[in-house]
């Protein structure tokens, strides 16, 4: 990609956004009868998030998490932190978590198991990305966008290092770049 050396195209603009219908589609049905908490795992969620719940045509409330393990490196550190606790009520309502990435399944299985705690009617999971492969607890999502099987991603919300958020397809990183 001109001014981005080192990455590779591995999901289009366009394509992203038909797969991103077609969660919508299924969640707009699968939710048909409820008013679901949309609890986004921030930072890496804001834009599938957004896109995901202006295609819904459901009645939602929005709320976000804010979780970590990786810090600015590739691999998670086994350690997950939440710096930010959902702010809304979620005893007795259908939660969606939307997250960008899964991998190791650590940090969603930990979130799992704390909302869990916290009362909910049903916790379901839709992710843009899984990589399955690299799991080490045994976690799935509900919905998922793309499955990957390797390398490292950015772009549409995922980043490296804070970097590459911005840009509107997914990436691989295929030349790391030194700090």
């Amino acid at each position: 990609m001109d001014g981005h050396p080192g990455i590779k195209l591995v999901f289009s603009p366009e394509v992203i956004q038909r797969r991103v219908q077609e969660l919508a589609a299924q969640l707009a049905e699968d939710y048909a009868d409820s008013e679901p908490v949309v609890l986004g795992v921030l930072k890496g969620c804001f834009i599938f998030m957004s896109d995901l719940v202006r295609r819904l045509n459901l009645p939602v409330e929005i709320d976000f998490v804010r979780l970590s393990s990786y810090g600015a490196s590739e691999t998670s550190s086994g350690q997950v932190e939440m710096s930010t606790p959902p702010s809304l009520p979620l005893k007795g309502r259908p939660v969606l978590v939307v997250e960008d990435i899964v991998d190791t399944g650590l940090s969603l299985s930990w979130l799992d198991e704390y909302l869990a705690s916290l009362g909910p009617s049903s916790v379901r999971f839709c992710v843009l990305v899984d990589k399955a492969e690299r799991r080490e607890v045994d976690f799935e999502a509900d919905y998922v966008g793309f499955q990957v099987p390797g390398g490292f991603l950015v772009g549409y919300g995922l980043d490296y290092a804070e970097r590459y958020r911005f840009l509107p397809g997914i990436y691989e990183i295929t030349d790391q770049e030194s700090d």
